[in-house]
């Protein structure tokens, strides 16, 4: 897969993304990253790349003709999105659509936001890591590509290790354990320790609908919802 971030802070990236796993994944050349700097587009010498928003208010806006001028140099196709606030949520459905593609082009925006006719240009879509606001895209942009990047073939060492995580089958993921049995008083739960796969399994849903059903209630009706399909 190939990543194209556009940025007003490319030394930003990769960040975390180039450590641990998705780190070596871009060493082993399983995706590769571009971070491209909006400012080198800039139509003046001090690399504006905002100006104040049009009607009055508060903050800044980013230009409509610089970010154009970068997305000519470097949008060659494929999925383009700008990370905001008003985007539709990253969903793991979402996440593993966006990893079957071939490109990702990432807009980071800062300030308010972009100017609107830019993005309906190129049809940009808005994507949102959570109802929250953030100082700039940038981090937004590394969190989604970290949950996409891990999909990627040969990224995980065990391609079983996505299959019981939380969202996968609609439901939060069940506890987990390790040695030692006991530990500071709390052991294992038996059951785990019984050998019984069936059992086990059986345990790991269980616990999956408890959680699922305290803790996210819109899931839980939505995963009952999927049941009476």
């Amino acid at each position: 897969m190939k990543v194209k971030v556009l940025t007003i802070f490319p030394e930003m990236f990769p960040g975390f993304l180039g450590i641990s796993l998705t780190g070596r994944a871009l060493a082993e050349g399983k995706w590769s990253l571009e971070a491209v700097d909006i400012r080198d587009y800039a139509f003046d010498k001090h690399g504006s790349v905002d100006d104040t928003p049009t009607g009055g208010g508060a903050g800044m806006v980013m230009r409509p003709d610089v970010l154009d001028h970068a997305l000519k140099a470097h949008y060659k196709g494929g999925r383009l999105i700008n990370m905001s606030p008003r985007g539709k949520p990253l969903t793991q459905e979402l996440v593993k659509a966006l990893a079957q593609e071939e490109e990702l082009t990432v807009i980071c925006s800062r300030f308010e936001g972009i100017d609107q006719r830019v993005l309906d240009k190129y049809q940009v879509e808005d994507i949102s890591i959570g109802d929250y606001i953030l100082t700039g895209g940038e981090q937004a942009a590394q969190i989604m590509l970290d949950a996409v990047i891990r999909l990627l073939p040969g990224v995980l060492g065990n391609s079983d290790s996505t299959k019981e995580e939380s969202f996968e089958e609609g439901l939060l993921e069940h506890p987990q354990y390790t040695k030692p049995q006991i530990w500071e008083g709390m052991a294992v739960p038996d059951v785990l320790m019984s050998g019984h796969h069936r059992n086990i399994a059986k345990w790991r849903q269980e616990r999956s609908e408890e959680i699922t059903k305290q803790r996210r209630p819109d899931l839980w009706k939505k995963y009952l919802d999927s049941k009476r399909v």
